[in-house]
Formats: structure tokens, sequence, C-alpha cells
């Protein structure tokens, strides 16, 4: 490595640090619990995560959406726990360290948000993990400085309709290496649709009649796909943990105030009810 790209890896890394470091004031409203998404989660699930770093920040108001990052539920596919040995279930992509296999508690204290595949098959389930588990050891490379500075500003002056444009800036190499753009890439080689654009075929026969014309389904290429497109993508189905485990309204146990008048419900990993309060 020369002299100009050692120069330019440190000062990436410096940028990746920075773009990565909390921002203060944080306050998930429905935390996830760990132990409810694993019984929740299948392989080849997206977790979608709002994150409270100051990249995050930069994410959400570019692609104006809650969720800043994804990681996709792998199981025990990787092999490996951590040094608590928790399963490492999530294979992920951050700034600066590339793919990484991490365990569902690192998320314990975020709002979560989980997008299954419809309809998808065990063979092209197992190849969308596959896909994820060879990927990880990818490393973003911090040397293309431009790729990380567009991060700098947490609200920057670009117009609404390149803002998704500059999500996908950059190298291919480093673009590639962010988290739903590795996850877009994971599941176009099955293929699996995720939020494609629809085009008129207007080669077909009788074209401008409307019982032949025909809809092309063009998937969009990978570097152009956010956190929030999985959660928009009409072959995706949303997931809540609470829901799929059987929530009767009339179990709740609500505080003294009554419904509306600043008492909330609180419903807890089992499905146990708590009593809660909130200042109106």
């Amino acid at each position: 490595m020369s002299f100009v790209d050692k120069t330019l890896d440190r000062a990436g890394q410096w940028l990746a640090r920075v773009l990565q470091a909390e921002s203060s004031g944080y306050e998930p409203f429905t935390p996830s619990d760990p132990e409810t998404l694993r019984r929740t989660l299948q392989p080849g699930d997206i977790l979608l995560i709002e994150g409270n770093q100051k990249i995050a920040v930069a994410i959400k108001y570019l692609t104006q959406s809650t969720w800043s990052h994804a990681a996709m539920y792998v199981a025990d596919a990787v092999g490996e726990t951590s040094a608590d040995g928790e399963p490492l279930a999530l294979i992920e992509s951050n700034l600066g360290e590339g793919t990484v296999a991490v365990p569902l508690s690192k998320y314990a204290t975020y709002n979560t948000r989980i997008c299954r595949a419809v309809n998808l098959d065990a063979k092209d389930r197992d190849m969308v993990v596959r896909f994820m588990v060879d990927s990880i050891g990818v490393k973003y490379d911090t040397r293309n400085i431009i790729d990380l500075a567009r991060y700098l500003f947490p609200t920057p002056p670009v117009p609404v309709r390149w803002r998704r444009r500059m999500i996908a800036l950059g190298s291919g190499s480093p673009t590639r290496a962010i988290c739903s753009s590795l996850i877009a890439q994971a599941y176009h080689s099955v293929p699996y649709p995720i939020l494609p654009s629809i085009e008129q075929d207007t080669d077909a026969p009788h074209a401008a009649s409307a019982y032949s014309r025909a809809e092309i389904l063009r998937i969009r290429h990978h570097s152009l796909f956010v956190p929030r497109d999985f959660d928009l993508s009409p072959f995706f189905r949303v997931i809540k943990p609470t829901i799929e485990k059987g929530f009767d309204y009339k179990k709740v146990r609500w505080s003294d105030a009554e419904p509306g008048e600043g008492a909330i419900p609180v419903v807890g990993a089992e499905g146990k009810s708590s009593r809660s309060t909130v200042e109106s």
C-alpha cells in the first residue's frame, strides 16, 4: 500500500469512528426483546433497526424513514458464538468494519421491525443465507473518503430526487458492503424481487391493447436499495412478534388512568401485561 493509500485509509478509519459514534438523547419507544425476536425470526428474515449513530441520522434524513440499518437473521448458520456464549445469529455490514456476524442482543435497546420474504422456498432461503455467510469478512474500503464524507452532515442540502442516489455514491467496492445493498444482492442472487420498477413492454404484440400489455418487473441495481425498501416492498411481510404469538386486547391490563388519558399497556416477552403510566 502506497503512502497516499495509507494516509487515506487512516483518515477514513477516523471518519468511520466519528460517524459510528452514538448520538445522545435516543430513547426507543418499543425496544426489542432478544428472546422474543429469537422465537419469531426465521432464517432469511430482515431486521430493520432505528439506529442512533451520527450516520444513522443522515441515512434516516436521506431516505425519509425510521430505519437506518438492516441485518439478516441466519439462525445458527454461522456456527459461532459471542464471548457470552450467545449465537451470532445476525449478519450485517457496518461502516468501516465491513460484514460481520453479531448476536441479537446487540439491538436489545433499539426499535426494530421484522420483514419476511413471502413464499420463499427452502432451497432459495438457504441460498440467501449462504450468500450472507460467505460475505462475512468483506471489508469496507475506508480509503474512499468521498464515500464516507457524504454522511458528515446529518441533514445534507440535497434535493429530494437526488437523495437516494447520494446513498449509492462512491465506488462499487465500498458501496456493496453497505447493509441494505448486501442484503439486496443476496435476494437478487435467487432471484427474488424487493422493490422493482414497473415498465411497459412496448415490444409485445398488440402493445396498444390493454389486454396484451405486459408489465416487466425490473429489479433495480442493489446499490440503490435502502433499509426502508424492505418495509415498503409488496413482496415482504411485516412480522410483529406480539401479534404473531397471539394478541388479545381484552387481556391487556391498563394503569389506573383510563385508556387515552395517559395510560399505556405494556406487554412482556411472554405476553403478560404490566401496569405503566405516562404523563399526559
